[in-house]
């Protein structure tokens, strides 16, 4: 995969840039509870999460917001934008899981990685429903105006 560059200097005002940036769907229970996940596991404090309904421009625009809508995106802190699988993996290697993580973005495994991310962000509040239980928070439908 190739991953967009994009530079430091166009980072999202307010956040660390000496460490990884998670955008989240804010919307999304699911993602919210992975996230918190991942953040209470990051003892080396190697991320910041926003959800990217709250990030700034540079570099959030309407591209890259449609994209978050689908799948997580992590911005390294060498400018490297990754997305759905490969950004997960990103993060599973930076919290100790990183012989897994490695192996997994071989292929044929990462293709396999990338298909089963595209299948539980395709049905996020069934799976929100499964891992997390009944009280879990699943995704949120906005109110209508």
């Amino acid at each position: 995969m190739k991953a967009q560059k994009v530079t430091i200097a166009e980072n999202i005002s307010g956040t660390d840039s000496r460490r990884h940036l998670i955008l989240w769907d804010g919307d999304c229970g699911f993602c919210q509870q992975s996230v918190e996940w991942a953040l209470k596991y990051d003892q080396k404090c190697q991320f910041e999460a926003i959800p990217y309904q709250s990030a700034s421009s540079p570099p959030m625009n309407p591209e890259l917001a449609a994209a978050c809508r689908n799948a997580v995106h992590v911005l390294t802190t060498d400018g490297k934008m990754l997305k759905a699988g490969h950004a997960a993996l990103f993060v599973a290697d930076r919290l100790g899981l990183g012989i897994l993580a490695r192996v997994a973005m071989i292929p044929p495994f990462i293709w396999f990685v990338e298909l089963g991310y595209l299948l539980v962000a395709k049905n996020r509040y069934f799976f929100s429903r499964i891992l997390f239980g009944k009280e879990a928070p699943a995704c949120r439908i906005p109110e209508r105006k």
